[in-house]
């Protein structure tokens, strides 16, 4: 918000200089952007009269003038304004005079032969918008020759460009800002308190009809007529253009002004044409009225949400489509203004407006933010509705207006109605408990002197009582606090309290209280052991992989987002395998080779018992991995399922975990007899298999690609431990090893890994390894079953194994396949 100071100091003494109040604001949480002074824009710039005007010799389009400025000699200037004239006062720079808005200093010189010795300005040469093509003239007579133009044109002000927090509705006002800097400053508040007005109440002039109380619970509606629409008073013009308003006419000029001055959006409908909106809604509905039956009925305002397919054209010439969002508001139903965002442009104040109807309102913060968004549009009204207006100067900021209206238009009150559903004025002071002691532990020492000490009562006392609040004091250090009723948005706890006492007593005067000596930092276990293990993928040569969270839907136990972006993107992942898949096929495509690659991501799911989400990763492994073709003859070689499952148990193995498989037919996008499950400890893992030859073909991808998907949560608890964390030193054996081949016969559906577990638990205490070295399936093999060598290493870490000591354990082994297994030995 731009504050001018002129207007500010009379509202609250300042003794600053405006660098130093721009400090004092910024450094209580006002930021102040930037400081206009407008002093320097028209410095040397005097009051002078055109004595004489005469036509350039030597120049169509310029004008000799005599010009006046209260000195000894009267000064030659030539001129190109087209309204030059004699006898008129205008604003003269002098030789010397920088002007910077134009960056010009003033000298003499000749213009086509004939000496000028100054300038004759124009508003834009001075910095000041306007509308005129041509030097300024002064509409006032007997000026001062050779006077300053400064106060003349507002030029004498410095203004403040500050920005106020969201939660500072209060401060989007120059009373919301005088009451700060009195707080800050100590200074004497001036704030004008508005003068009663007459009102005649003509009886049928209006009555108001408020849809939803919630939204608007209060509405003052005013009929103001014999209205004299004319230009605004320079006085009310200067304080506009300094708070970068537009001056449009008096009434129009005076809801600005008002809304800058205390804060409160108001709306001036012309009142004829209300009526005019009144009598074309009734011909539209094919009322038989007569015209005086028309007149005489009362004028209904109304506020109520939009019906769909409503329209509105507002004041910025363009028509809306309105939804059920927006907030209207209506005359007798037909929309006339956006509430609290804009006027419409059928009702708006004009050169013949000769009656108003004056619109004081409140309206929800959160119903003008929907309406204003829904319609792309924002406006200084709706700013300050969004933010939260004051409640308790409704009728204040009404009344200002009022006499203004009088004061300036000669409007005369006939009629006022108003709606008020707000509480009772005496639950706007909240009150709040507020205690020393928790107000020097939250803030901490202050420098006092020399030395460092806390904040004292007296301290809580003065700052509180500036803002305005009340204290009482119930107990030693406690107080119960009244908050005033412009504060009663943003000071809702006792935290907010000590805030505002931090704010005004100077963030800068409080102690620095940083630690004696800082910690080194760490990552948590979680992370490591992530880190870890991308490491460990990465090594096996597989790439990071990142997709969108967000895919399209078609699954039963897909979450879909209520207001997508895009159809596309309108579901919740539940697995990661499909982007996966969709990523090798994109590459491929693309001529970049198979993709080898993992990600780890989030995944989400419905079930019976609400939504679930969990982390996983999940790798995809596929084409030829090997580099040079040449001594294949040029053909490429597929990956087996073994050696992709020897991938997946190099990463195991190097986060030094062990992982049993089982097979798994459920996922039908995996081949169903080349599919595992993975389990630790008892609790499921994952899954590996190769992709479906079905769903390969479809894709256009290589003959053997394989995937696996885990969930991370259950890797990281079992990497979680401490052998695995901080893994144990154990020594080598320095001792020779004594290797035994065992053969046989096993059943076709008792799986390698089960053989290995029961030979590792038979043999334990000595057994080092266990490792299948060959299998047979084909002539001499009995029905139904396969042929398996194993070759067990046996080795002690503190001396040489005997035979003695090495055949009982074997012997041990080949048992125990037998008993769980009903193998036949071979050998």
């Amino acid at each position: 918000m731009r504050i001018s100071l002129n207007w500010l100091r009379e509202l609250v003494e300042i003794k600053l200089k405006p660098e130093e109040l721009a400090q004092t604001l910024t450094m209580a949480g006002f930021e102040v952007e930037d400081i206009e002074d407008r002093r320097t824009w028209a410095n040397g710039v005097v009051v002078g009269r055109v004595l004489e005007r005469q036509p350039h010799p030597n120049a169509d389009k310029l004008s000799v003038c005599q010009v006046d400025i209260g000195a000894d000699e009267t000064l030659n200037i030539v001129c190109g304004a087209p309204n030059v004239r004699a006898d008129i006062y205008v604003p003269v720079a002098t030789v010397g005079a920088y002007l910077p808005n134009i960056d010009l200093k003033i000298k003499p010189a000749k213009l086509r032969g004939v000496p000028s010795q100054g300038m004759i300005c124009s508003l834009k040469e001075l910095g000041l918008p306007s509308d005129i093509d041509g030097i300024y003239i002064f509409p006032q007579e007997n000026l001062s020759l050779g006077s300053d133009v400064r106060p003349l044109l507002g030029l004498d002000d410095v203004i403040l460009d500050v920005t106020a927090t969201a939660n500072r509705a209060d401060a989007l006002s120059m009373v919301g800002i005088a009451r700060e800097v009195a707080a800050l400053t100590g200074a004497k508040l001036s704030i004008p308190e508005p003068r009663e007005v007459e009102i005649s109440q003509s009886p049928g002039k209006l009555s108001l009809k408020i849809g939803d109380t919630q939204v608007c619970p209060a509405y003052i509606g005013t009929v103001i007529e014999q209205i004299k629409i004319a230009p605004s008073p320079d006085w009310l013009r200067q304080r506009l253009l300094s708070a970068g308003v537009r001056p449009i006419n008096n009434v129009v000029d005076i809801t600005n002004y008002v809304l800058l001055e205390w804060g409160q959006p108001l709306h001036a409908f012309d009142g004829d044409r209300l009526v005019e909106t009144l009598h074309a809604t009734s011909l539209q509905q094919q009322n038989a009225t007569s015209l005086q039956q028309q007149n005489a009925t009362s004028l209904q305002i109304g506020v109520r949400f939009a019906n769909a397919g409503e329209t509105l054209k507002t004041l910025d010439g363009q028509t809306r489509n309105l939804t059920t969002q927006n907030l209207l508001i209506t005359a007798n139903e037909k929309p006339v203004a956006l509430a609290g965002v804009m006027g419409g442009e059928e009702t708006e104040v004009h050169d013949g407006t000769q009656s108003l109807v004056l619109e004081a309102a409140l309206f929800d913060s959160v119903a003008i933010r929907r309406s204003a968004r829904s319609v792309g549009l924002r406006s200084e009204a709706s700013g300050r509705f969004e933010r939260g207006v004051n409640r308790a100067e409704l009728e204040i900021a009404n009344r200002r207006a009022l006499s203004l209206i009088s004061e300036l238009a000669g409007g005369i009150i006939v009629h006022q109605e108003m709606a008020d559903t707000r509480p009772h004025p005496s639950t706007w002071s909240r009150s709040i408990v507020l205690r020393l002691d928790r107000v020097n532990e939250i803030l901490g020492p202050v420098n006092v002197s020399e030395d460092t000490g806390e904040l004292v009562a007296k301290d809580v006392e003065r700052i509180l009582t500036a803002l305005g609040c009340q204290l009482t004091l119930t107990e030693e250090g406690t107080w119960n606090v009244a908050v005033p009723p412009y504060r009663y948005r943003d000071l809702e706890r006792e935290i907010d309290l000590i805030e505002e006492v931090a704010r005004l007593y100077g963030y800068d005067n409080f102690c620095d209280t940083l630690p004696d000596k800082a910690e080194a930092g760490y990552l948590p276990v979680d992370q490591e052991l992530t880190r870890k293990l991308r490491a460990s993928l990465r090594a096996e040569g597989l790439t990071e992989l990142m997709h969108y969270s967000l895919v399209k839907p078609g699954d039963d136990r897909q979450i879909v987002l209520s207001n997508p972006l895009f159809a596309e993107y309108s579901a919740l992942r539940t697995d990661l395998i499909a982007g996966l898949i969709d990523a090798f096929q994109y590459n491929l495509e693309q001529g970049n080779g198979s993709l080898n690659g993992f990600e780890i991501g989030r995944i989400f799911w419905k079930e019976e018992d609400g939504l679930q989400e969990a982390d996983a990763i999940a790798g995809i492994i596929g084409g030829d991995r090997t580099i040079g073709k040449w001594a294949k003859g040029g053909r490429e070689q597929s990956l087996t399922f073994f050696e992709a499952k020897g991938i997946l148990e190099s990463v195991f193995q190097q986060l030094g975990i062990l992982v049993e498989y089982q097979p798994d037919r459920r996922d039908e996008r995996l081949h169903p007899g080349r599919t595992a499950s993975l389990w630790i400890g008892g609790n499921r893992l994952g899954l590996f298999g190769q992709l479906h030859p079905q769903l390969r073909r479809d894709k256009g991808l290589p003959e053997s690609v394989y995937l696996f998907q885990l969930n991370l949560d259950v890797l990281l608890n079992a990497l979680d431990q401490d052998d695995i964390l901080v893994p144990p030193f154990k020594a080598y054996s320095t001792y020779p090893a004594s290797d035994r081949d065992i053969a046989f016969f096993a059943p076709v559906k008792v799986s390698v890994a089960e053989i290995e577990k029961s030979i590792t638990h038979a043999g334990k205490g000595l057994l080092e390894s266990v490792e299948l070295f060959d299998e047979y399936r084909g002539e001499n093999v009995p029905q139904g079953q396969r042929s398996l060598a194993f070759r067990l290493v046996y080795r002690a870490s503190d001396r040489t194994l005997t035979d003695t000591e090495v055949e009982p354990v074997h012997n041990k082994v080949r048992e125990a396949l037998v008993e769980k297994f009903g193998v036949n030995l071979r050998s």
